[in-house]
């Protein structure tokens, strides 16, 4: 069983600055997320619901105000690229918190952690395996 200083369970924003700066002190660290590398915010809240409306509000600007532009001719919006880019903004930020964790040697874990005793946590995989921290 691996041996760490700090612990962190959760990715969030709180989660992944607070091991980045536990490494940067020279603690060993881990961090354990089951699902959103950066929290809800950045991967299903506040970030791709921002990208998607800047499309809108680009397409609301060239449909309605487009001779201000000199732009003429129709708009389409397409809300499957709209989507895909919301998603790809979204990515972006959490490869960029894999990086941080990278840089810094915290150590990742995939999956739920559960403690075990006042030392001990349990990360439970998306398999159902189980790995002791």
């Amino acid at each position: 069983m691996p041996h760490y200083d700090v612990v962190i369970l959760g990715a969030g924003p709180g989660g992944y600055v607070a091991a980045v700066r536990s490494a940067q002190l020279g603690l060993s660290t881990a961090i354990i997320e089951e699902k959103y590398w950066g929290g809800v915010c950045l991967n299903v809240g506040c970030i791709p619901s921002k990208a998607l409306l800047k499309n809108a509000d680009l397409a609301h600007t060239f449909t309605h105000k487009a001779d201000l532009f000199g732009i003429s001719g129709d708009v389409n919006f397409d809300f499957g690229t709209a989507w895909d880019r919301s998603r790809k903004v979204a990515d972006t930020h959490v490869k960029g918190i894999h990086f941080l964790m990278k840089k810094n040697k915290v150590t990742e874990y995939q999956g739920r952690g559960s403690f075990v005793d006042a030392k001990t946590i349990e990360v439970t995989k998306a398999d159902g395996s189980t790995e002791t921290v």
